[in-house]
């Protein structure tokens, strides 16, 4: 390469550099920081409904107080189980299995994640679609992708949730959780928009809908691997799937206590 190459591959390099968004711990950059991602999403392919829903989200402090602010994530397994109400869990999602026994053994048919696992997830996130977040989903996600604590992790989220507002599944003005989750199992964006599955046949993904959010839900564990018929306890081949749906350990092992007491 020529000197006259290196030099336009530097200027191109560094106008690059110059143009990526720059994380803040403050609200105080926010509005600086939504301009330079407006053109990180444009060239992701984010239309003109998900660039005017950045323009209008907001630095979401209460997201910036619960992210740093996860308590029970810390607390020992028999505590956070009881803060977290798994025996009323347990309890409501046995009924819910047993009023409804055949949308639980087709979603298993179909991908292969027993009862107790999905209503335990059911349960554990918003109380079966009883709470589902009283944070605008947008102003959230796009908060933590700005914000330098984990702004790697949220910047596809963020996109993600940029293009759910262009395919219509998501407005600047649908409530979620803190973290920017959605629906009745707490889908990050990102995640809705790969997994997210329409089993209503309706023609759309709609998460605050139980039958498309269980669905969504299983085909997300099928798809990380899953593996139909085998365990989920600690030690087992599906306790590693259950991860990949929260990082948390005490939450991990949670689940699978819960499930085991519904599904038995």
């Amino acid at each position: 390469m020529n000197r006259l190459a290196i030099g336009l591959a530097l200027s191109i390099g560094l106008a690059q550099s110059a143009q990526a968004a720059t994380c803040g711990n403050t609200g105080a950059g926010f509005e600086a920081w939504k301009v330079d991602f407006a053109n990180e999403a444009r060239k992701a392919g984010i239309k003109q409904r998900g660039l005017q829903a950045l323009s209008q989200a907001q630095y979401a402090k209460r997201t910036i107080a619960a992210d740093r602010n996860q308590k029970s994530f810390k607390y020992s397994l028999s505590k956070f189980m009881k803060v977290r109400g798994a025996d009323t869990i347990v309890a409501q999602g046995r009924k819910r299995k047993a009023r409804n026994p055949q949308f639980y053994a087709a979603l298993e048919r179909q991908y292969g994640v027993p009862a107790g696992v999905l209503i335990s997830i059911h349960g554990m996130e918003t109380a079966f679609g009883g709470f589902m977040g009283d944070s605008q989903v947008v102003s959230a996600i796009t908060t933590l992708a700005y914000d330098c604590r984990r702004s790697a992790f949220f910047v596809p989220h963020a996109i993600g949730a940029l293009k759910l507002v262009d395919q219509g599944t998501l407005t600047s003005a649908t409530l979620g959780a803190k973290h920017g989750e959605l629906g009745h199992t707490q889908f990050l964006p990102g995640n809705a928009l790969t997994y997210g599955v329409d089993a209503t046949g309706d023609g759309r993904v709609d998460f605050y809908n139980m039958t498309d959010a269980l669905a969504s839900t299983a085909n997300f564990l099928r798809k990380k691997g899953w593996k139909p018929g085998q365990g989920y306890q600690q030690g087992q081949p599906n306790f590693q799937v259950i991860k990949q749906w929260n990082a948390a350990t005490v939450y991990q092992q949670a689940i699978a206590i819960m499930a085991a007491r519904i599904d038995g």
